[in-house]
């Protein structure tokens, strides 16, 4: 079967977003354009990963052209995206790997998910080298969301993803874990209930 890819070059719209209440948030990036829609589920950390990552090497961009990229400093307010994700909202694949690069020719970000992959090995090195071999493959890879973006949209989706994930449950001031309506039960405080 050949590889399924979902290219958006480029997309009207590329977002992170979630779906369900504080602590049972599911975590999607979602790219449209026309009638078309994608939505990978993936792990909060990877979205925060993703956009801190993203930021960072529109700054690296920035430095080595001496500001002459067409990149902003800061996300463009005009093309700030707050409305919730497309719905209804279906899962293509759970991503797996992400990769960021930068087309210096066409001055896109270029972004792509990876479904994650369960490999059956022998041994570890056997399991190191068909994960690559199959990350590798163009044709028969897993599937792959693969998003070119402008820089403004780069710095737009990534302030966007940051405050999705600051968006949660507030942190416990005494050992910054989440804290959940109820309280939580809080290791600094020898396991008592600490309230919200």
């Amino acid at each position: 079967m050949s590889r399924q890819v979902f290219l958006y070059d480029p997309p009207e719209r590329f977002v992170a977003g979630t779906v369900g209440l504080p602590g049972r948030r599911t975590f999607f990036l979602q790219a449209s354009a026309g009638s078309r829609v994608t939505s990978v589920a993936l792990e909060k950390t990877q979205v925060a990963a993703l956009a801190e990552r993203m930021d960072e090497l529109l700054d690296e961009v920035v430095r080595r052209s001496g500001g002459s990229a067409a990149v902003p400093a800061m996300a463009p307010a005009e093309i700030t995206d707050t409305a919730p994700l497309d719905t209804p909202v279906e899962e293509e694949f759970r991503v797996g790997t992400m990769a960021l690069a930068w087309d210096g020719e066409e001055q896109r970000m270029i972004v792509e998910a990876q479904a994650l992959v369960e490999l059956d090995a022998d041994s570890d090195e056997d399991l190191a080298e068909a994960e690559e071999r199959l990350l590798q493959d163009e044709e028969n890879g897993p599937p792959v969301l693969r998003v070119r973006l402008t820089g403004a949209q780069a710095r737009a989706f990534a302030k966007r993803a940051l405050d999705v994930v600051n968006a949660g449950r507030p942190p416990c001031p005494l050992c910054s874990l989440p804290l959940d309506p109820e309280g939580h039960v809080c290791p600094r405080q020898n396991g008592y209930r600490r309230g919200a």
